[in-house]
């Protein structure tokens, strides 16, 4: 493998992470893991896979890079985007299942949030 390739993926996979650590608290590690174990799974991928893997990569940092904005995520739009029919319709089944996978890790990550918040009391006395 050319070295020039290797020293891209990397940047690559360092600036994802860097933009992983700007993501809430309760998706940080959903998205390091998950980056982490998919650079792992391309590392051995033909040419033409290792190009599409790396185009697909970069289009998503671009996205959260942009959703996260300047002064994180707090004062961004929210996170995320809707997959139309269409690009639903174009991907593989093991393709559909990982994305499964990624929306239950993602729900659950949400639920633990919203427990671990602490209750408010109104001004009535009644809680939030």
């Amino acid at each position: 493998m050319n070295q020039n390739h290797v020293q891209t993926v990397r940047l690559l996979y360092k600036t994802i992470q860097r933009l992983h650590r700007g993501l809430p608290p309760e998706l940080q590690p959903l998205g390091i893991n998950y980056a982490r174990d998919e650079f792992k799974r391309h590392k051995t991928c033909n040419p033409s896979e290792a190009q599409v893997f790396m185009n697909e990569w970069t289009k998503y940092g671009l996205s959260l890079a942009e959703q996260l904005g300047i002064k994180g995520p707090k004062f961004a739009s929210p996170l995320g985007q809707t997959l139309d029919e269409d690009a639903l319709n174009a991907l593989r089944d093991d393709q559909v299942a990982q994305l499964y996978d990624l929306m239950i890790a993602a729900t659950q990550a949400e639920e633990l949030d919203s427990e671990n918040k602490p209750v408010q009391e109104s001004k009535d006395g009644s809680t939030k």
